[in-house]
């Protein structure tokens, strides 16, 4: 039970602080589009925050963190406390040195590029750029300092990150709607360097308390001349990190590229898929990265015995419960995107336009939501057998795929065309990965999962139908359904209860394949306590 208690306390933490990141995450969504609009202003401010964003992926959260912390315990134990605080200086001098390089080269070609562009959501990003670049320095040192943390047992703080940033940004944003900035050039460019400044600032504060907390934990960085007589910890960590590395590095590139020519077909396409991917992650990290967890706790136990028929047994029910609760939010969502967004979005500075745009991208991305979440489930299967290579492949593999496609579909369906070529790339993802295992002994019934994925998408069909009925014939009736949020939790309600009961109808016992799941989790975790 203690040994429950040490792995469920901390789990909550992070899922708390994951939700609370996300909910505000949310609201500061909403305060974006009503402030900035879904235009070049928008698609400026977007374009600027995405490249720190980007490195903070590949340094600050990516395979540098996830490697760090075994070395980190490793050398603690054989050589003490005071090794790891110095192999920490040698790390955080290196990390240093390397994203002082990344801020001042993008600084500078930013400033040496921005006289010579005049399209408008273009020339802000890139006067905006020097300005938010040294939040690359803050947010990276931030994820490395969480990584350490976390190999001393403290995860909430660490995972607060992202909510101290919602918090100095919807005070920004706030702020911008009640001056009701308009058409005034000077004045947009004016509050557009204080969301940069307030972004500097949440990474300073967030730094800060992380520094002061490893103090507090005694690991802060030995900077003394001693401690660089010792690289060795550098060759030790670049061996782990550089496969994490490349895959991570092909990721943001390619994401990179997708931002970039969404950026080409106007200043509308960069907002339109921001906003969306923001609504996607909702689920995705409410959901899917639970159901992870839960699934990679179970795939360890099974692949350390050897036990591959619980494995594919919990890939089976993870698979099943993922189609289960996220195909009826992907069609729910494509279903009643406009309702949703003009209820979420439509307000200040975004327009009708906006709002369709922004629609046409969730018409596409919202249908890959099943496919994003289930690469959750799968990718478990890998790592508990500590294999990272064929993830690896696979992934930059898709990735050029999902370039390609970009090329061939964004001219017909614009933004759509780049939303519906990740929607392609992950459903080939999973395919080859699914193959993959399939090939190697993990033989998942493909027959009964290609009936639950029928019957899933067949109740979800028909729920839907009847939802979108429900306005038309209380129409018909003389009825009113009342406002958008009303409507949305009438219709919300009938397609739930809709959905539930026509997929029991048809046969369906996920509900029971959840219960089976966690039953088995705790019969696992009790027997380890």
């Amino acid at each position: 039970m203690s040994k429950l208690m040490s792995i469920l306390k901390p789990t909550m933490n992070v899922a708390f602080a994951t939700f609370l990141s996300r909910i505000l995450g949310l609201f500061r969504v909403m305060f974006e589009s009503m402030v900035l609009g879904g235009g070049a202003v928008a698609s400026g401010w977007q374009l600027a925050f995405m490249i720190p964003n980007m490195f903070r992926r590949l340094f600050g959260e990516g395979a540098l963190g996830t490697a760090l912390i075994p070395v980190l315990v490793h050398t603690e134990e054989k050589e003490g406390l005071g090794r790891v605080r110095a192999d920490l200086a040698v790390v955080f001098a290196a990390l240093g040195c390397i994203l002082a390089f990344i801020v001042i080269l993008c600084s500078a070609g930013a400033m040496l590029i921005a006289p010579h562009v005049h399209i408008l959501h273009w020339k802000i990003a890139l006067n905006l750029l020097p300005l938010l670049m040294p939040y690359t320095i803050l947010i990276c040192f931030a994820g490395v300092i969480g990584a350490v943390l976390n190999s001393r047992k403290e995860f909430f703080l660490p995972a607060l990150g992202a909510v101290l940033l919602n918090i100095f940004l919807i005070a920004g944003l706030a702020a911008g709607y009640w001056v009701q900035i308009r058409e005034n050039w000077d004045q947009w460019i004016a509050f557009l360097d204080v969301l940069a400044y307030l972004v500097l600032a949440s990474g300073a504060v967030q730094l800060g308390l992380l520094l002061l907390l490893l103090k507090i934990r005694g690991v802060f960085p030995a900077f003394r001349k001693e401690s660089f007589k010792h690289l060795q910890v550098l060759p030790e960590l670049w061996h782990l990190v550089l496969p994490g590395m490349i895959g991570g590095a092909a990721l943001q590139l390619s994401f990179l590229a997708d931002r970039l020519l969404a950026a080409y077909l106007g200043p509308q396409a960069v907002p339109a898929l921001t906003y969306t991917d923001r609504l996607i992650d909702l689920p995705i990290g409410l959901f899917a990265v639970g159901m992870g967890s839960v699934l990679m706790a179970n795939m360890s136990r099974s692949a350390a015995k050897q036990d591959f028929d619980s494995m594919r047994e919990d890939l089976e029910y993870g698979l099943d419960l993922v189609w289960f609760c996220c195909i009826p939010i992907a069609i729910y969502l494509v279903l009643f995107r406009e309702p949703l967004l003009r209820l979420l979005l439509f307000r200040g500075n975004f327009t009708l336009q906006d709002l369709h745009e922004t629609a046409w991208a969730t018409l596409f991305l919202g249908m890959g939501l099943p496919f994003f979440c289930s690469m959750k489930v799968i990718l478990p299967a890998f790592y508990a057998r500590k294999q990272v290579f064929w993830p690896l492949k696979v992934s930059i593999l898709c990735i050029v795929a999902n370039f390609l496609m970009n090329l061939a579909l964004m001219w017909p369906l614009r933004q759509g065309g780049l939303a519906l070529a990740t929607v392609l790339s992950s459903l080939m993802n999973n395919s080859l990965l699914l193959a993959i295992l399939y090939r190697e002994g993990i033989r998942i019934d493909l027959v009964r999962l290609g009936k639950n994925l029928g019957r899933a998408v067949f109740s979800g069909a028909i729920a839907g139908t009847s939802s979108l009925l429900l306005p038309v014939c209380a129409r018909c009736f003389g009825l009113r359904t009342g406002g958008i949020t009303l409507t949305l939790i009438l219709t919300g309600i009938l397609f739930g209860l809709a959905y539930l009961g026509i997929h029991w109808l048809c046969g369906g016992r996920d509900l029971q394949a959840f219960l089976l799941l966690l039953r088995r989790r705790k019969k696992g975790n009790s027997g380890n306590g």
